[in-house]
């Protein structure tokens, strides 16, 4: 009995944490291929549901959280030493917003779906990348422009408020190249 609430706690223990080598998208799935969780097999359910490719899925949360379950935008200090609000309600695997995801689990019916769970943020992922390509006609491949309107909304991407930020410009090129890398990762270990 103790050796099995052991491995138990271990198993969800590892769970928690960001995997290694994430810029390796096969060994990300290697990590997280496992009785408790499958992540190849949530990002395959997100890719027949939506019509996004797996590696711009995975590009995405790459880029948003490294993989970190409990990620959070950095807290802003007053005088640098007092701790002060987040700039925003960002959170989990997605980095996705306290109001669009409440609008997601609407819209879905996915209710009791928790950002820190892989499999319940990367289908909120294919989600809102296939409401991109529905409201703004990005292709579902087009990692750069998806990733654009990720960060600005469907509103703001429309708007280009893109265009006059080199930073997220540069940060969405840095997701279509993880996207292409990812791809032939994937190919090569036969995904």
């Amino acid at each position: 009995m103790r050796i099995t609430v052991l491995v138990l706690l271990l198993a969800l223990g590892g769970c928690a944490t960001a995997p290694h080598s994430i810029n390796n998208v096969c060994s990300v799935f290697d990590q997280r291929d496992g009785w408790i969780t499958d992540w190849y097999s949530d990002a395959k359910q997100a890719q027949q549901a939506y019509g996004v490719p797996v590696p711009v899925l995975m590009a995405t949360v790459r880029k948003e959280s490294g993989f970190k379950a409990r990620a959070r935008p950095a807290r802003k200090w007053i005088l640098g030493i007092i701790p002060w609000k987040r700039p925003s309600s960002a959170y989990g695997f997605s980095q996705a917003l306290d109001g669009t995801w409440d609008r997601y689990k609407r819209e879905t019916g996915h209710w009791a779906a928790k950002r820190n769970n892989f499999g319940d943020a990367i289908d909120f992922v294919g989600w809102y990348h296939r409401k991109s390509y529905e409201r703004n006609g990005i292709p579902l491949n087009d990692a750069y422009d998806l990733y654009l309107a990720y960060y600005f909304g469907h509103a703001g991407y429309a708007r280009g408020d893109w265009r006059s930020n080199a930073a997220i410009r540069n940060y969405a090129a840095a997701t279509q190249k993880m996207a292409n890398q990812y791809a032939a990762q994937l190919r090569s270990c036969g995904r």
